[in-house]
């Protein structure tokens, strides 16, 4: 297993519960998430890959299916890596170069607003 000290992580704090999360890249449709994984962006691998650590080998018909960030819960890191890892998608940790922590809280902030926005729909 990685070294999880390098994988960009965002630590959250509501009222008296802290929660730390860390920000990675998959293939897994959001079904498959747990209850506390957060989408933080969606576009296909081909444009995702970008923000994973590690370089993603994809022919053509391979770049244009979903791909998504994620913040995953630490708590429950190595039941959602078994889970996509299971189903066969990629579960690649996130470049903290280009995924450090202005840009999850930036795109977190986003992703809160968004859902208020959508509940007073």
């Amino acid at each position: 297993m990685r070294d999880l000290s390098i994988t960009p992580s965002i630590t959250v704090t509501i009222g008296r519960h802290t929660r730390q999360y860390f920000a990675f890249v998959t293939t897994a449709p959001a079904e498959l998430d747990s209850p506390a994984t957060m989408t933080l962006h969606t576009a296909s691998l081909a444009d995702v890959a970008g923000f994973a650590a590690d370089s993603v080998a994809h022919d053509e018909s391979r770049a244009r299916i979903k791909a998504r960030l994620v913040l995953v819960e630490a708590m429950e890191l190595a039941w959602q890596r078994a889970k996509y890892r299971g189903y066969q998608h990629l579960f690649l940790r996130a470049d903290p170069g280009l995924v450090g922590l202005n840009t999850l809280q930036h795109w977190l902030w986003q992703r809160l607003q968004a859902s208020t926005s959508e509940d007073a729909a």
